[in-house]
């Protein structure tokens, strides 16, 4: 079961990572820069990518089962 929680966390944040990469329009991560612009302002792609890395991170940890 930590094998499949640990893939879906890092294609989470694989999606994070990719989006926050090319500025998608796509609407998901469009609501999630909206609520985070007025926090971060411009800098909020990099934020992302620096989310989506520390969360495709975190779900290979749990899916090798370091974190259970």
């Amino acid at each position: 079961m930590n094998i499949l929680w640990g893939l879906l966390i890092s294609l989470i944040g694989l999606f994070m990572f990719i989006s926050a990469l090319l500025k998608s329009e796509f609407i998901l991560y469009r609501i999630f820069t909206m609520r985070s612009k007025m926090l971060w302002g411009e800098n909020v792609h990099k934020f992302y990518i620096v989310v989506g890395a520390i969360i495709t991170v975190f779900g290979i940890l749990v899916a090798l089962g370091v974190f259970l």
